[in-house]
């Protein structure tokens, strides 16, 4: 069979272990689905290109392989410029594959002819456009490979569409890893000097040590050392819940009253105070490590005590050594006094979580959905106030196990991700928590669900309004507008118009029946919960 161009395209997508193709219909990129017609390669379609994206996104992010988004000209790539920027601000290895009008008709004012790379510029590692279908290998070869070095993240590709369509030869691909970039010894041994004089430290575990394949050597260190471990994003379960070393309810007196905080894998962002820790009873403020996948991810806008960059399952290794040449001890009245907050918390938390009050508290739904989630249940977020209960009381059992939006906070990831999951874990259950507003995105995909075959277990936290905006504008001025939402709005009807399950809850009893049903369902199921509008989430950041 001859070969062209898109053929090619798709040979190495798969040697760079790709096997499933996200995309939304269009003609500038029939090639690339011919392609992987011819190569074996899975074509996931879906209703807007975000979730195609997102779909891509959540891949790479559960399996550690880069995720391939396909998309067609002009507002087919438009429509995916969201995903993109959240793989950005993820550092998640995304190819994303454009078509792009002829060469043979560009500036003529061919249909939907647009430059897209500049629109990709500022959020991706790389933006271009091919040269030609003789270079289409070359081409591809180099998306993936820029998408995987360190710092991870999305590379933006298009094709000329009569480049897509042309005869191109079959070329050898090799795939190399990076090649792993080794931590300095004498910044680590300066880290290492700095934990042995501390007295109150803690360990905050990122997204990029679950992307570095880094969760043992991190859970290595931090029982080594006996080291209270805060998570932050995909960090959540390399410390599973119940772990004695997780301080995750005790973090406003971790984070408080610290004298050292060693922050890997994650950005000091405001998820992080910015990289401002203790002061917090007349403590003094914090020394602050930062330990990176790559140098451009150390912080620059804060001072901090150490750095270090480098591959983060060689960074631990390397600093557990440095450690024990510098006389680094557990520290175990610290840990005791956090341990015995978080317990605390915890206690303290136990009445909302099997509160009866009418309307549904929205922690209700957390008591009742814990006690039915399995230790490799995948768990993904998508919503403001809803979702922030989830991420203090959904605690992962195991690494790898929990989506949400990330830094950038865009909604609408869920349907993408849920999309995602159910491929990459076909035995696990699956789980999108939605809040009201974020259902508006992506809802229509539950019909790719439906088609394809993926059952997802959807809970949405329906409390009729935007709750981030409508209480702090109340706060601010008294008043609220652009706020409302329709007050149990009928979601699980949508679900089911479509092929789904789902229902209305509306008295604290009927959560639990209905959450068994629709994990028995074996269907796309949305268990639509109307939750209380006055209660909102007790947050201390804005993120501003």
């Amino acid at each position: 069979m001859d070969k062209h161009a898109g053929d090619i395209a798709v040979a190495v997508s798969q040697a760079y272990g790709v096997d499933t193709m996200f995309t939304l219909s269009g003609g500038h990129v029939f090639p690339l689905y011919d392609g992987a017609v011819h190569e074996d390669m899975r074509i996931l379609d879906v209703r807007h290109e975000q979730s195609a994206v997102f779909a891509a996104e959540a891949t790479a992010r559960l399996t550690r392989k880069p995720g391939l988004a396909v998309l067609t000209a002009g507002p087919g790539i438009t429509n995916g410029v969201s995903g993109v920027a959240t793989a950005h601000f993820n550092g998640s290895p995304v190819v994303v594959l454009g078509g792009r009008a002829p060469a043979s008709r560009w500036g003529s004012g061919a249909l939907q002819e647009m430059d897209h790379p500049p629109l990709f510029e500022s959020i991706t590692k790389l933006a271009f456009t091919g040269s030609g279908a003789d270079a289409i290998g070359q081409d591809v070869e180099m998306a993936f490979r820029t998408a995987l070095a360190p710092h991870r993240g999305p590379v933006f590709l298009d094709f000329y569409m009569d480049h897509l369509f042309a005869p191109a030869e079959e070329r050898a691909t090799e795939t190399l890893a990076p090649s792993p970039l080794e931590p300095d010894p004498d910044r680590l041994a300066e880290i290492a000097r700095l934990l042995a004089e501390a007295e109150r430290p803690v360990l905050v575990l990122g997204s990029d040590v679950w992307m570095d394949r880094a969760e043992e050597a991190a859970r290595d260190f931090a029982e080594e050392f006996r080291l209270p471990v805060i998570p932050n994003g995909q960090g959540r379960g390399i410390l599973p819940a119940g772990h004695e070393l997780l301080a995750t309810r005790a973090r406003g007196l971790a984070f408080g009253q610290a004298d050292l905080v060693i922050v890997a894998g994650a950005p000091l962002d405001f998820r992080l105070g910015y990289g401002w820790f203790g002061g917090k009873d007349g403590a003094p403020l914090a020394r602050v490590v930062h330990l990176a996948d790559a140098p451009s991810q150390l912080a620059t806008h804060t001072g901090l005590s150490g750095s270090a960059a480098g591959d983060l399952s060689m960074l631990f290794w390397a600093l557990t050594q440095a450690c024990a040449t510098a006389g680094v001890t557990p520290r175990p009245d610290w840990t005791e006094k956090l341990r015995e907050a978080a317990a605390s918390a915890i206690a303290a938390d136990a009445d909302l979580l099997e509160s009866d009050s009418d309307p549904i508290h929205p922690m209700r739904v957390y008591g009742e959905l814990n006690r039915q989630l399995a230790d490799d249940a995948v768990v993904i977020g998508d919503g403001g106030d809803f979702v922030s209960y989830a991420g203090k009381y959904v605690e992962p059992r195991k690494p790898g196990n929990w989506l949400d939006p990330g830094p950038y906070g865009c909604l609408g990831t869920g349907l993408g991700y849920s999309i995602a999951a159910r491929i990459a874990r076909p035995s696990s259950q699956v789980v999108l928590l939605l809040g009201d507003g974020a259902a508006g995105f992506s809802l229509m995909d539950v019909d790719t669900l439906v088609r394809h075959n993926l059952p997802v277990v959807m809970v949405c936290g329906n409390n009729g309004m935007w709750g981030l905006e409508k209480h702090p504008m109340r706060m601010l001025y008294g008043y609220d507008v652009a706020a409302d939402l329709q007050p149990q709005a009928r979601y699980d009807q949508v679900v089911t118009a479509l092929g789904g399950g789902g229902e209305l809850v509306t008295k604290p009893s009927e959560i639990g029946p209905a959450l068994q049903r629709a994990f028995d369902s074996g269907v796309p199921y949305l268990v639509n919960i109307a939750t209380d509008p006055e209660v909102a989430y007790p947050r201390t950041t804005t993120g501003v």
